[in-house]
């Protein structure tokens, strides 16, 4: 295993010694990449700094045992998949909407709001990585789509620890087993166990969403978002539906009511989502194409924040829309309230 960097060394010494700030700048260049590796094991950027606070705290009380054989990242490691599984066995899963309850029509009645630490959420760059440069902000592109964070949910903690730090972020297996305290061939084991699950559930693979990104080029990027903020705001549902797969699903927790297909979608689009006003504003979420939606409710009043969407594709086209509609949720995920 690699020795701590010279810089490391000095700042881990001047922490020992009782320094806070050299404490803080020791841990500074890891805090986000572990908010990312949170946020995969928890489905939640609030559970996540939650956890991030407690494995700071615990490195901090903890520097006295820190021997230098392995990487300070290592340890950081080590202490947030653990401080990951013991909040995770405290919490219940999350869910997305069909692990909820089965699809709707249009005649059916959407539900009253599901509440609380429920729905697996969604991860706005900026306010995660705020500031990070290009090679940082890979980091946290990778392995955060919804879709994979959403199936990583299924599976045991421990299977969900062992894929992340296998696929995701690449430790070798005798690495993951040392940050585990297991063998390698549970480390092996667990890893076999939890790609069969994830394989199972369509839509799951770490770099999905990013394959389809990079094969729709800058160019079909540009028009993609062009047309669909095009027809949201110009309330025409033909031509929302032709940029949807045929089996698309459009899902908005707290709400349970989701819809299954192209033309049950189509129809909700009809009667439940143009009554008023929207106005679209592109933003990055989980590494995948976003907006954050306005709505006006009077005529000359302003235009407020009520949804944020967020796309899923599949060879070019928009084979989920996932709008997160809980106004709470929005607030705390800091995206700007008004236009």
């Amino acid at each position: 295993m690699n020795e701590p960097a010279q810089s490391d060394a000095a700042l881990l010494a001047a922490a020992r010694a009782g320094d806070p700030a050299a404490f803080d700048r020791l841990m500074a260049p890891y805090r986000s990449e572990l908010t990312a590796h949170c946020y995969r094991m928890l489905g939640s950027p609030f559970d996540a700094e939650d956890a991030v606070q407690e494995s700071l705290l615990s490195a901090w009380r903890g520097l006295g045992s820190f021997e230098g054989r392995s990487s300070v990242r290592t340890w950081l490691y080590r202490i947030a998949t653990n401080a990951c599984i013991r909040l995770g066995s405290q919490r219940s899963r999350r869910l997305v909407s069909p692990d909820f309850g089965p699809s709707r029509t249009v005649a059916d009645d959407l539900g009253r709001p599901i509440t609380g630490p429920v729905w697996v959420e969604p991860w706005p760059q900026e306010a995660a990585v705020p500031g990070a440069d290009p090679a940082e902000a890979y980091l946290h592109r990778e392995g955060v789509e919804l879709a994979f964070v959403a199936a990583l949910q299924h599976l045991p903690a421990t299977q969900r620890a062992v894929l992340i730090l296998r696929e995701v972020l690449e430790f070798s297996a005798a690495e993951t087993a040392e940050l585990l305290d297991t063998s390698v061939a549970a480390v092996n084991s667990a890893l076999q166990r939890a790609r069969q699950t994830m394989a199972a559930r369509p839509g799951a693979a770490p770099a999905r969403q990013r394959a389809e990104l990079a094969e729709l080029g800058s160019d079909g990027i540009r028009a993609l978002v062009d047309d669909f903020v095009r027809a949201w705001e110009s309330a025409d549902v033909d031509a929302l539906v032709g940029l949807l797969t045929a089996d698309v699903r459009f899902t908005m927790p707290p709400l349970p009511a989701w819809f299954d297909g192209r033309d049950a979608v189509a129809a909700f689009f009809a009667v439940g989502v143009f009554a008023t006003p929207w106005r679209l504003r592109p933003v990055a979420v989980n590494g995948q194409l976003g907006f954050a939606c306005y709505q006006q409710q009077d005529p000359q009043g302003p235009f407020r924040l009520g949804a944020l969407n967020l796309l899923s594709l599949r060879a070019g086209r928009i084979s989920q829309v996932s709008a997160f509609v809980d106004p709470d949720l929005l607030v705390r995920l800091g995206i700007p309230e008004a236009l």
